[in-house]
């Protein structure tokens, strides 16, 4: 069954591509015609692309791994941070910081940063500070919350980095391909999708567009979260039957145990009592 169909799409304007001057001709292939100088995307193409993605991104979900969402552009800035965080995944829609991937480590440092600022706060030590030395505290911690708050759970780099509009954010698609992370992204007329690992044809500049898709990839990731807790409380009880048929074993032995001197002791008093008896015999005689 598909995530998504033509008319859906059609509705949404994902057909959209750009100016015939604008094109790249890597993307021919999923160009449908030109309109009045305008490119128009080929939206069958796009529905199983959209199914393909979906499908990738549940199965990283299930897993248990993290994906990036990455868009700065104003027109899908609020549409992506909503839908990330709806799943709660990691997003970044203001600048892209420089070396987030590759230099993952001392983005790290600064998320820490940001973290003992709340500690300082939460444990009485601002009280003692000049009015000054506050304000720059608060001031570097709105900073830091700005371009980093999206991403403070993300302990370790992402198994996968979901881009809205491929050339906007061609230096985060470059550091992805560096390290081997697979990208997924909205690709219009205009980008190449060659260093795209799942791309979606789509029109990437209309809000109503990247909501469609976004929402298509972000429900198969929450069925691909769903499915994790289910597998997770399904291994628990199994895990607790073991556990219980374990702790059986030792009792039923305890309680044979227990069993047994009780049955043998009526038969060492007879064995006793049947022991005098035999001495008394030569004594008849």
């Amino acid at each position: 069954m598909s995530r998504t169909n033509f008319d859906q799409l059609l509705e949404a304007g994902c057909h959209f591509g750009h100016l015939k001057r604008k094109w790249n001709p890597a993307m021919a292939p999923y160009i449908f015609m030109e309109r009045n100088g305008i490119h128009i995307i080929d939206l069958h193409k796009t529905v199983a692309k959209i199914d393909e993605a979906a499908d990738a991104l549940k199965q990283i979900a299930k897993s248990g791994k993290k994906i990036l969402f990455v868009a700065t552009k104003k027109q899908a800035k609020d549409v992506v941070a909503e839908k990330a965080a709806s799943i709660n995944m990691p997003y970044v829609i203001e600048r892209w910081p420089g070396g987030m991937l590759t230099n993952f480590p001392t983005i790290r440092k600064a998320v820490k940063k940001m973290a003992s600022i709340d500690k300082l706060m939460s444990d009485g030590t601002f009280s003692n500070l000049s009015k000054r030395e506050i304000l720059q505290i608060s001031r570097q911690r709105a900073k830091l919350e700005k371009n980093l708050g999206s991403i403070a759970d993300l302990t370790r780099l992402p198994s996968a980095v979901f881009v809205i509009d491929v050339m906007k954010e061609h230096i985060a698609v470059k550091e992805a391909n560096r390290l081997g992370i697979p990208v997924f992204g909205v690709v219009d007329t205009n980008s190449d999708p060659k260093d795209i690992d799942f791309m979606i044809p789509a029109n990437d500049d209309a809000k109503d567009s990247i909501e469609v898709i976004l929402n298509a990839c972000c429900a198969a990731i929450a069925e691909g979260l769903e499915e994790r807790k289910a597998e997770k409380a399904d291994e628990k009880a199994a895990q607790a039957q073991e556990e219980e048929a374990a702790d059986a074993k030792p009792r039923a032995r305890k309680a044979r145990k227990e069993a047994a001197p009780v049955a043998e002791a009526p038969a060492a008093e007879e064995a006793e009592a049947e022991a005098p008896a035999a001495e008394e015999a030569p004594a008849a005689e």
